[in-house]
């Protein structure tokens, strides 16, 4: 991938721009709890997040559940789902997520690159999340679940986004298989994000190596210091990646 001819940057937004431990795993825990009385546990949620294929929280609650021997419908399961997570007037888990990637740097970014979201979320869980941390403004494309006929690991919501223009173009980041699996269908170059000595980390690197990553950073924090380092190494006629960070 050449830095230089680097138009628009594409972001997941779930364990990317959002850290939804305490809003969308939680209810995914609780969820299960409601309907199995067992509680799952975090690094549990990883190990089926690996599998691929569930993306989707709704579909992953409904076939945990069935793998413990629950017998209730997929409506059934959606609705509790939904009401662990937007509580009475937004008050439930989703008032726990956090945004990581600060306005400085998103608007640093936005004027070198244009800034684009391919989201396995709803549009109403992406626009509570968007307008409570005042962050719309900085992406001028949003493609969720509502805006393709095949959801992630299909590309449809990548080729959305490129409008015809070469892959070569854009940077995908994202953290789990079906991004992955999207952004080589495609043929985006793809960055993942796991957090290091992270359960989904430890899980999942090298499944996202396997699937062309050029790199797996930490956070999405390192992505802006990641360009800068390879446009420099581009400048210079250094070819190889930047330096590993120190962690695993």
């Amino acid at each position: 991938m050449k830095l230089e001819s680097l138009q628009i940057i594409i972001f997941d937004v779930d364990g990317v721009l959002v850290d939804v431990r305490q809003s969308f795993h939680r209810t995914l825990i609780q969820t299960i709890e409601y309907f199995t009385g067992r509680r799952v546990t975090g690094a549990e949620i990883h190990e089926w997040k690996n599998r691929g294929g569930y993306n989707d929280d709704w579909k992953l609650s409904h076939a945990w559940i069935q793998s413990l021997g629950g017998k209730n419908s997929y409506e059934e399961i959606k609705e509790k789902f939904q009401e662990f997570y937007w509580g009475d007037k937004n008050t439930g888990n989703v008032s726990r997520e956090k945004w990581l990637l600060p306005k400085a740097t998103m608007r640093r970014l936005a004027k070198k690159h244009e800034l684009a979201l391919f989201t396995g979320r709803t549009h109403q869980e992406l626009d509570y999340t968007l307008d409570r941390n005042g962050v719309r403004g900085f992406f001028r494309e949003i493609v969720t679940v509502e805006s393709v006929k095949k959801p992630k690991p299909d590309p449809e919501g990548l080729r959305i986004l490129l409008k015809g223009r070469d892959p070569g173009v854009a940077l995908y980041l994202g953290d789990n298989i079906d991004d992955a699996r999207a952004s080589q269908a495609a043929k985006v170059p793809f960055i993942g994000v796991l957090p290091y000595r992270s359960e989904a980390r430890r899980l999942r690197v090298g499944s996202l190596e396997t699937l062309g990553a050029l790199r797996v950073i930490g956070n999405v924090n390192q992505l802006e210091s990641w360009i800068e380092t390879r446009a420099r190494n581009a400048k210079h006629g250094r070819n190889a990646r930047p330096a590993a960070p120190p962690h695993r």
